[in-house]
């Protein structure tokens, strides 16, 4: 197919042309502005990471690693080759490798990806905005890999290869790049090629089907447990994994302890376990000055932190709110609080 341009004087033709011809690298230029855009191939998508291999005994590199609206993994592989090379197998073994992230590992390496673009975000929260979610939900997160593929030309074996995974239950989707040119500008035309859109819909429905499926068995194994938490003499019984850890740590700073010794105990933890503000601050005014950090989403940031009467920690001259947002390391942050503080008598049971 042509494409043309149509002015007052008439219509003309554009001429084909390719990235290597115009001096377009892959990675110095279409990755660098894709990464950026990256709705122009993925549709609700957020890039967690370039030049991705966080995985032992290899070199090789995700392109883009990116998060879809259902918290799927999304890898995402470009070429400017006119046929694509073996761009559908490389893509398999880098998603065969990612598979089994978990959302701690996820945000370690999105917050690496922001550090090195000094942007000062924090990497859990930016992830939590994209995908309105409270706080981190492991049974849901990353149950199914995607894989896009963007490159000038696809050739027929790689054509044949993707529709023949897809049929099998993979999503894997092949995204053209054609570059055009009127002498001096580059023009891109960008279509989709597989699935093809006619097609897409029933192919999204069926998908659809099956993440409900999936989300209807995760949450039928999810954890409902009640704990009983004694400190000393005093009992709390019925708590679920959020409160007790709320009253673990309550029980901890009435001892004594100072958030700052909590926050370097929970390391994974250590910038958003709290936040905090100078003076003493009610209830009102605390969630003023926490809004003023709110990113946007679905919920506002006082949403994510104990926040309300009653449950503000007042140490020194400043007024601290734990966060509420916890998941799959509760235990690991309870063991490292009971054995870093023997004398207080802390005790977790499961009821």
């Amino acid at each position: 197919m042509a494409i043309y341009e149509m002015s007052d004087s008439g219509i003309r033709i554009l001429t084909k042309t390719t990235f290597a011809d115009r001096g377009i690298r892959e990675r110095q230029d279409i990755q660098r502005l894709l990464k950026d855009q990256i709705e122009v191939i993925v549709d609700e998508a957020l890039v967690i990471s370039e030049e991705f291999g966080d995985w032992d005994a290899s070199r090789r590199r995700i392109d883009l690693l990116c998060i879809d609206k259902n918290a799927n993994l999304v890898v995402v592989e470009l070429k400017r080759t006119e046929d694509g090379g073996h761009m559908e197998l490389q893509a398999i073994r880098y998603s065969a490798m990612i598979s089994t992230m978990t959302f701690d590992q996820v945000v370690e390496a999105h917050q690496a990806y922001l550090d090195i673009a000094g942007s000062g975000e924090d990497a859990q929260q930016r992830i939590l905005n994209f995908l309105e979610w409270e706080e981190p939900d492991e049974d849901s997160f990353a149950q199914d890999v995607r894989i896009v593929l963007a490159s000038a030309e696809f050739s027929k074996e790689l054509t044949s290869s993707v529709l023949w995974l897809n049929e099998k239950g993979l999503d894997i989707r092949c995204v053209k790049l054609e570059p055009y040119s009127d002498g001096q500008r580059v023009f891109l035309d960008i279509q989709q090629v597989i699935p093809l859109p006619e097609t897409e819909q029933f192919q999204v429905q069926v998908r659809k089907k099956k993440q409900k499926e999936q989300q209807s068995r995760a949450s039928s194994t999810r954890d409902y447990s009640k704990f009983t938490l004694s400190f000393g003499d005093n009992v709390r019984t019925g708590l679920n994994k959020r409160n007790l850890m709320f009253l673990l740590v309550s029980e901890l700073v009435e001892a004594g302890i100072k958030p700052e010794e909590l926050a370097n105990i929970l390391y994974w933890r250590k910038n958003n376990l709290f936040a905090s503000f100078d003076g003493s601050l009610d209830e009102v005014d605390f969630s003023e000055n926490l809004m003023e950090f709110d990113a946007g989403g679905k919920l506002p940031i006082t949403k994510r932190f104990f926040c309300k009467a009653g449950e503000l920690f007042e140490v020194g001259d400043r007024t601290y709110a734990m966060s509420n947002q916890w998941g799959k390391r509760t235990f690991e942050a309870i063991d490292l609080l009971v054995k870093n503080y023997p004398a207080l008598n802390i005790n977790v049971e499961r009821e």
